[in-house]
């Protein structure tokens, strides 16, 4: 499903299910441009950047190596913190690999999310995972 600006308990742009296609990723950065826009106070642009771009990575991460045909995508903010949180339906948590510097089959995404994160955690269970990673608002 595409979902473009859903609204959840009438407040805008928090929650939203993804089909796991390429086009996933940018609906979900999106998604996550649009909440950190609805913000008061309003957020730093560099940190609206780390919150879309962990997003970005964590959704590409689900298209790309995630068994399953969906994701969801959850946003919370609270005054010291932004909350990215995305389920799957694959139970295996995500691991580190080499950096493919020829562009081939990436690497970067994992590491760069728990660099940009102030906590990264991983819940798996027999229905599959989620990824919450907290950012510094």
């Amino acid at each position: 499903m595409r979902t473009r600006h859903p609204r959840v308990n009438g407040r805008p742009w928090d929650h939203a299910v993804f089909d796991a296609r390429p086009e996933a990723i940018a609906d979900a950065r999106d998604l996550a441009h649009a909440f950190m826009n609805s913000l008061t106070p309003a957020v730093d642009t560099l940190v609206a950047s780390s919150v879309a771009l962990v997003v970005s990575e964590l959704v590409t991460n689900v298209v790309r190596h995630a068994q399953g045909t969906s994701c969801s995508l959850r946003l919370w903010a609270r005054p010291g913190a932004i909350t990215v949180a995305v389920t799957d339906a694959d139970p295996r948590p995500p691991r580190e690999r080499a950096p493919d510097l020829t562009g081939g089959t990436g690497g970067f995404g994992w590491p760069m999310v728990q660099k940009l994160a102030r906590s990264v955690t991983v819940s798996t269970g027999p229905a599959g995972k989620t990824i919450r990673a907290e950012l510094p608002r």
